[in-house]
C-alpha cells in the first residue's frame, strides 16, 4: 500500500478527525473511506486490522485508531 486510509462512519466525531487528518495529509496521499456508505469495504477494514471509526490504516499497515466513534462490531 503507497496510501494512507481513512476509515470512518460518518458520525460527528469521525467527521472532525476526516477534516483535521485532511489538514495533515495531502489529499492524493490518502483514501478516505465512509463505511456508512460503503459497507462493503468493512471487511477490508478489518483485514487491515481496523477496530474502531475513525482510523488511519498507514502504508505500513500501522493502524492508528482516533478517538472512539463507533465498534467495527456496529458498523456491520
Amino acid at each position: 500500500m503507497t496510501q494512507s486510509i481513512f476509515y470512518h462512519a460518518g458520525c460527528p466525531v469521525c467527521i472532525s478527525a476526516e477534516e483535521a487528518i485532511l489538514e495533515l495529509i495531502s489529499s492524493d496521499k490518502i483514501a478516505v473511506v465512509h463505511l456508512g456508505n460503503a459497507k462493503e469495504k468493512i471487511a477490508e477494514a478489518e483485514t487491515a486490522g481496523v477496530k474502531s471509526v475513525p482510523a488511519l490504516v498507514l502504508p505500513n499497515g500501522n493502524v492508528l485508531h482516533i478517538n472512539f466513534g463507533a465498534s467495527i462490531e456496529d458498523l456491520k
